[in-house]
């Protein structure tokens, strides 16, 4: 959906710009600096901030040569939005006009951005949808490659052909083991290649249906292991702003009062496969409460990553006592990937807190409270601690205790 937005977007301000590129272009001499004017695009902030400049330097873009795409195609990977819808119009401006009079675009300069995965994503998409324009097998030819490449647009489109490609495999092997089996192998690939949801929710249960299990704990990076701590009080809503003691220190041998008398930590984990954590069931049903979950988190050595968190009810969360992000929001929805935000690691030992609010609500959606987190990198590949405690032993008991709690 979002793609479609963006699309439509991008036509409506090409078509603006375009109104505006009949009354100003004029061919340019290769003299006129190229750079000046990318510059002045790339500068074009929100609410106008840039906007006169960049209406004279994009006539002058527009201007340019077939064989200058490749040097506009890679100020896109230094612009902000509107700068980059300028230079998405420019682009398109050039090519198409060059088509109309029959110029060529250059075909292997803009298949080797397209290859060249330094760029960045959003320049790499449309110089390879130029190419597909003048170049027929460039889909068949490229499109396979795609399969892990980290612009989530292309390794989407690489996905999608390898879920087609393998259930038809599938679909024609009937008594063919080798055939079907050959089909099986490339749902798998293309299972642990995907990233966006909707493919890995599609190949999940596409995969389930074949009877191959998959990880999708592992593959989505969720922390299914947690200490967690509760209940301490929420009533009235109070307990959003207090720091209780799990803020100003992590002791999982300490005792603290809680809200109905002492409280430790208690190790537990998660069946679910989304990683969700049911606190109404691991610490007993409450109303108007607050408890935390903390866990261990060891790095090889430091790195970027995204630590995404879905949760149903108000919270906040933490990576080594920096607060990442705080959503004094209750029964909104949750969903995978709600909340996000950008940390690093440091090397070694790491611990991330978080922080999940109920409130006295007493209509039947609102008793709910429960959290899912993943650790993943900026699109979406899983970073797992390289140190657990003993997972299977943990998931065991919560798959016990869950069969307890329901009987």
């Amino acid at each position: 959906m979002n793609r479609v937005l963006l699309i439509a977007g991008r036509g409506a301000f090409a078509a603006a710009v375009f109104v505006l590129a009949v009354a100003l272009v004029q061919p340019t001499s290769a003299a006129e600096p190229l750079a000046g004017a990318l510059g002045a695009l790339q500068q074009v902030g929100r609410e106008g901030a840039g906007n006169v400049a960049a209406t004279a330097a994009w006539s002058q873009v527009a201007a340019a040569t077939p064989a200058e795409l490749p040097t506009i195609l890679a100020a896109l990977d230094k612009a902000g939005p509107v700068g980059a819808n300028y230079l998405r119009a420019a682009v398109d401006a050039i090519a198409e006009r060059s088509l109309q009079q029959g110029q060529p675009l250059p075909h292997d300069a803009l298949e080797k951005y397209v290859l060249t995965t330094t760029h960045g994503p959003r320049s790499r998409r449309l110089a390879f949808e130029w190419l597909g324009k003048i170049d027929p097998t460039a889909g068949d030819r490229l499109i396979p490659g795609f399969l892990d490449d980290p612009s989530l647009e292309l390794r989407r489109d690489a996905v999608a052909r390898a879920i087609a490609e393998g259930t038809q495999q599938i679909e024609a092997a009937q008594e063919d083991e080798l055939a079907r089996q050959s089909g099986v192998s490339k749902l798998e690939k293309a299972f642990a290649a995907a990233r966006d949801l909707d493919q890995i929710a599609a190949l999940d249960k596409k995969l389930g249906e074949l009877k191959v299990k998959v990880d999708l704990p592992k593959h989505f990076g969720f922390v299914m292991n947690w200490r967690l701590i509760g209940p301490f009080d929420n009533r009235n809503g109070v307990g959003f702003d207090v720091a209780y003691p799990p803020e100003k220190e992590i002791d999982f041998a300490a005792k603290y009062q809680g809200k109905a008398g002492d409280i430790g930590w208690v190790e537990h984990a998660s069946a679910d496969r989304h990683g969700k954590f049911d606190l109404n069931t691991m610490l007993g049903k409450d109303m108007g409460c607050v408890a935390y979950a903390a866990v261990e988190f060891h790095a090889p050595a430091e790195r970027d990553i995204d630590i995404r968190l879905g949760c149903i009810c108000a919270c906040k969360y933490w990576l080594n006592g920096t607060l990442l992000g705080t959503h004094h929001i209750y029964h909104a929805g949750s969903s995978i990937d709600q909340y996000q935000a950008r940390a690093r690691l440091k090397s070694g030992r790491n611990v991330i807190l978080v922080k999940i609010c109920q409130n006295e609500q007493t209509e039947k959606w609102a008793q709910d409270w429960e959290f899912q987190l993943r650790v993943c990198d900026a699109i979406g590949t899983a970073v797992l601690s390289s140190k657990t405690s003993n997972p299977a032993a943990h998931v065991k008991r919560a798959k016990h205790e869950t069969q307890q709690a329901r009987n």
